[in-house]
């Protein structure tokens, strides 16, 4: 019988994570948790919202997964979770069966990651950290506690990737190269030089959008269900 599942935020993330779960019989996903309470009481993909976080209280036995698509959200639902006596034990993690998981990688609780990544050899995911479908991660790269890796995205040996950090669709990454703690890097950048902490940077080159030619153009940074983010 499957391990019982709750899935925090009613989320696209999490309706993906289901999918998953449901169609190689992983868990038995009981609810979904979402502070919204336009959503208590409804069914998603044939699966109850149980309430909001805090009726964690009234499910003590499933597993849990973050399903928040910004990794500075997660990391907020994560504290909220703390403060309501969720263990860090009780995080799973979830790894699509049909990704290759090198014995010398590591991926820590909570995570999350999707069909079609891939990871060569000595990588190492943090806790609660997201990575999306095709997302390439090769030698020695790491990717810190609640980092965000959208779809198509590819980082060179020993990248680095800080806490927070969220890197948009098929963005690229150079070896060697960091992304600060807590920055966004545009959907489709290249990154070739260490992109400082709490920036949003943009283009090919990845540049700081504040300061680029284009400034007076709104260019989309990254989509998900928790923000749009713009810059001008």
């Amino acid at each position: 019988m499957s391990r019982p599942l709750l899935l925090v935020a009613a989320s696209g993330l999490a309706r993906e994570v289901l999918a998953v779960v449901r169609t190689h019989q992983l868990y038995d996903v009981v609810g979904f948790l979402d502070d919204d309470p336009a959503r208590h009481g409804t069914v998603l993909d044939g699966v109850p919202v149980l309430g909001p976080l805090d009726a964690v209280r009234d499910h003590t036995e499933p597993e849990i997964l973050v399903c928040v698509g910004s990794g500075r959200g997660r990391e907020a639902v994560v504290a909220r979770l703390t403060d309501l006596g969720v263990s860090p034990l009780r995080y799973t993690t979830l790894v699509h069966p049909a990704v290759e998981l090198p014995s010398t990688c590591e991926i820590g609780p909570g995570s999350i990651v999707l069909a079609g990544a891939v990871l060569t050899t000595d990588v190492t995911l943090g806790s609660h950290v997201v990575v999306m479908p095709h997302v390439t991660l090769t030698h020695d790269c790491v990717v810190q506690d609640f980092g965000t890796l959208c779809a198509g995205v590819s980082l060179g040996g020993w990248a680095v990737v800080g806490r927070a950090a969220y890197v948009g669709m098929n963005a690229s990454v150079r070896e060697r190269t960091h992304v600060g703690a807590g920055a966004t890097l545009g959907m489709g950048a290249a990154l070739v030089r260490d992109q400082p902490p709490g920036t949003v940077w943009v283009g090919v080159p990845a540049r700081d959008a504040s300061r680029g030619q284009d400034r007076g153009a709104a260019v989309v940074l990254s989509v998900d269900d928790d923000e749009r983010v713009t810059t001008r």
